[in-house]
């Protein structure tokens, strides 16, 4: 019993260096202009099953689950989305581990497609983490945003019974999403869910407007050509600061403990 006590002690220390250890850059992106406060990466919520994981040094299965803007619709390549950027970042922050990060975007799905979804594009793979992208083409059709609420709820359920910690991702700061009026209503939507759910909420919207006004980026350098997808540049900085926000909250649950 001593023995596995001071082995944990011993991952948890390792786990503590790697998780302290500076950013390290990622290919063909320009950290300054991948840079927002600390609040904006700031998970409310714990992510216990992640921080256990990377703790103890065990394999770590990610899916992230949403549309277009999860497939990487604008990105130059499939290796430019922001799973595959995330999974190259997290990989690279934690070298004594195996990352495996699934991408089950789909262009064009809404909430209700994505849980219908769970069951065969979710749950097979046992992922100790669901990063779940919802909301863009709801506000995008013009639908009813309160409509989703049930929807969210029910899959935020489904994948808490699964035993996955839960991390929402809300809209894209864009041309297009701005000029619909409940665009507004869906991120306060999210929002509130995700208190409520208590399961942590990636705040991408609030991210991109910073790299706006601060002028790190211009909507030319951040969106694509379409006016609503990301770029291999916004991609890449979304994977990182998920990848950032991730090992952040692995970093405060280590200390705890």
């Amino acid at each position: 019993m001593m023995f596995r006590s001071l082995t944990f002690c011993l991952a948890l220390a390792a786990a503590a260096f790697a998780l302290s250890a500076p950013t390290l850059a990622m290919p063909d992106i320009a950290d300054g202009r991948c840079s927002v406060p600390a609040e904006l990466v700031r998970l409310d919520a714990d992510l216990p099953r992640v921080s256990d994981r990377i703790a103890r040094g065990k394999p770590l299965t990610v899916v992230a689950i949403g549309s277009s803007s999860t497939a990487g619709a604008g990105a130059s390549s499939p290796g430019q989305s922001y799973p595959s950027v995330m999974e190259a970042a997290l990989a690279l922050r934690l070298p004594q581990m195996r990352i495996n990060v699934v991408n089950k975007g789909l262009n064009g799905d809404n909430g209700r497609g994505m849980v219908e979804r769970f069951e065969r594009d979710v749950v097979p793979f046992r992922p100790h983490l669901v990063i779940w992208q919802v909301g863009a083409n709801t506000v995008l059709r013009e639908e009813d945003p309160t409509a989703i609420a049930d929807i969210l709820r029910e899959g935020i359920r489904r994948l808490k019974e699964a035993g996955a910690d839960v991390l929402l991702m809300d809209l894209q700061y864009a041309p297009r999403m701005l000029r619909e009026p409940d665009h507004r209503q869906m991120l306060d939507l999210l929002a509130d869910i995700a208190g409520e759910e208590r399961v942590g909420l990636f705040r991408r919207f609030d991210i991109m407007r910073h790299w706006i006004e601060s002028k790190r980026m211009s909507n030319a350098e951040m969106i694509s050509p379409d006016g609503l997808h990301l770029n291999d540049l916004s991609y890449g900085c979304v994977g990182r600061l998920v990848a950032d926000a991730i090992l952040g909250n692995a970093r405060r649950a280590t200390a705890g403990r």
